[in-house]
């Protein structure tokens, strides 16, 4: 189950729509909440790309629509920045009741100046990343400054913001003028993370400056070199997400026991586009993809070379326990391998596909005061490692579906 399509109600009785995106063991050690831009929601690529970097952690991510946009109920000209962040609370006492209270919150844009107000009501929040945040949420005016002075003669204004038309009233105006974050970060009391692309044409970079200036420690800046301020290139988005995975595991703790709580020792996840699959192994994980030139996206080995490095790391393992075992000088061990199919040597029809086998070619090189009987001996036991004898034994795999 890649992702839960829920639904839970704001302050004012209208259905948030949102979806809680779980690590593929099911079983996140930590949640996080995550507030995407101005006027966007929460099917935006680079959401999903930043949710999935926290899944691979270990974290689940609620990502959410606000009221009046995407599937969410409620118009978008009733809302303000003050009722956004109504609305992320509210989204942290969903998770609070139903699965576990969010240690991360995350906001992209303006809602990155929105999660820093909102953890002001969250007390179990430990961590806060901003991506492309203003530091005045005013700064947002500039978008709609073609429409302003009809907004405040007429109190309401039709404006296109990403080439899509948005009914803004007054209010709104008010309200983000009125907001001011110095305070709010300088109380933070939270880890912060702020992620900023000096290239960044919608929210300056002197955003991401002002807002570090105003912060107390623990803080840290990431700069985005190159990206824009939406994060269109997945490389970006991909990026950003790895950078608060692995920065939140400093403030947020896995406890030592949830490698535990996995039913089987490897779990694993594709969804229905592409061939990037999510693996986790107790709590480590890792990619697994093909390359480009079968459709693949290539971030990660394909399921061949994660055979093939297995084999490798359980060779260097059982020649390094040997050698130790025997006290013997062996240094280090480098192992180079390659899988491919061809013909079996003494099979009559070479030209029949099924008349290929799988070959591992495996060269391994050792690095110590090793006299000539050692270094053979360790070539015999290379041959015994359990990978390698399990690969040339008979297997069984016992599958089911659920």
């Amino acid at each position: 189950m890649p992702s839960q399509k829920i639904e839970f109600q704001n302050a004012r009785g209208k259905k948030l729509a949102a979806r809680l995106e779980l690590p593929v063991d099911q079983r996140p050690y930590a949640y996080a909440l995550f507030a995407h831009c101005f006027t966007c929601n929460k099917n935006l690529t680079a959401v999903g790309n930043i949710s999935r970097a926290l899944n691979m952690k270990g974290i689940a991510v609620l990502r959410f629509d606000f009221t009046g946009l995407g599937e969410s109920e409620g118009e978008f000209a009733n809302t303000n920045f003050s009722s956004n962040v109504e609305d992320l609370v509210q989204a942290a006492r969903y998770l609070e009741e139903h699965h576990q209270a969010p240690a991360l919150l995350v906001g992209h844009s303006l809602g990155g100046a929105a999660v820093i107000c909102a953890a002001h009501e969250l007390p179990f929040v430990k961590a806060v990343a901003t991506i492309g945040a203003p530091y005045a949420p005013g700064h947002v005016g500039h978008l709609i400054a073609e429409s302003a002075q009809e907004i405040e003669e007429e109190g309401i204004a039709e404006v296109h913001i990403g080439g899509r038309p948005f009914t803004v009233k007054k209010h709104f105006l008010e309200d983000i003028r009125e907001q001011n974050l110095e305070p709010k970060l300088n109380r933070l009391g939270r880890a912060l993370l702020i992620l900023h692309s000096p290239q960044d044409m919608t929210v300056e970079i002197e955003n991401a400056a002002r807002m570090y200036r105003a912060a107390r420690h623990p803080k840290s800046f990431i700069s985005l070199d190159g990206a824009s301020h939406l994060l269109t290139e997945k490389e970006d988005s991909r990026y950003a997400g790895e950078v608060i995975a692995s920065w939140v595991g400093r403030y947020v703790r896995r406890p030592e026991k949830a490698a535990l709580k996995v039913q089987k020792e490897v779990a694993v996840r594709l969804g229905k586009e592409g061939f990037t699959t999510d693996v986790m192994v107790r709590h480590h994980s890792l990619t697994a993809d093909e390359p480009e030139s079968v459709g693949g996206n290539d971030y990660g080995p394909s399921p061949y070379e994660l055979v093939t490095a297995g084999l490798g790391a359980c060779t260097a393992m059982t020649l390094q326990m040997y050698a130790r075992r025997k006290k013997w000088p062996l240094k280090e061990v480098r192992i180079h391998l390659e899988h491919f199919k061809d013909h079996a040597e003494d099979f009559g029809n070479a030209e029949d596909p099924k008349s290929k086998i799988d070959y591992f070619s495996r060269s391994i090189e050792l690095d110590g005061e090793l006299d000539e009987e050692q270094r053979l001996k360790l070539l015999e036991i290379a041959n015994k490692c359990p990978v390698h004898r399990t690969l040339q034994s008979p297997i069984k795999i016992l599958t089911e579906l659920k």
